[in-house]
């Protein structure tokens, strides 16, 4: 089941089915299962206070990504500030869209076992978002 809710913020503008589509195509791709996936879109403070409280780092950032996965099935509370998704776009020059499915499939691909934590994780994790980019905007015949 992937959730999508807010807190203190819109909901983005999002097409939830064919994003859930898109979520699950990728999830198979590393042979798990999902269990239950949340995405809560929230403010830059709200990601600050949790960075805070759960991780002791003192700043904002775009994902902060809870695993609760056990063996083959993903599940986690994915928390994506809105505000800093759009401060990102408009520093990259790309639509709002682009850059929140980036962000909401990077946490995907945490829970699916990739990390970024060194140079070439980073290569890999970016690589299979990229891929996973061009999936979503792929035209449907």
């Amino acid at each position: 089941m992937i959730l999508f809710q807010t807190i203190n913020k819109s909901m983005p503008a999002l097409d939830e089915k064919k994003v859930t589509r898109w979520i699950k195509s990728t999830v198979r791709e590393f042979d798990k299962i999902i269990g239950i996936i949340n995405f809560i879109f929230c403010t830059d403070d709200k990601i600050l206070e949790i960075n805070r409280e759960h991780l002791q780092h003192e700043y904002y950032t775009d994902i902060i990504t809870f695993d609760y996965s056990k063996k083959n099935i993903i599940s986690g509370d994915i928390f994506i500030s809105v505000e800093t998704v759009q401060a990102n776009a408009d520093k990259y020059r790309i639509t709002f869209e682009k850059e929140i499915l980036r962000v909401i499939i990077h946490g995907i691909l945490h829970l699916c076992g990739l990390k970024d934590d060194s140079p070439e994780a980073q290569r890999i994790m970016t690589s299979n978002e990229d891929n996973a980019l061009l999936r979503y905007f792929e035209p449907t015949t």
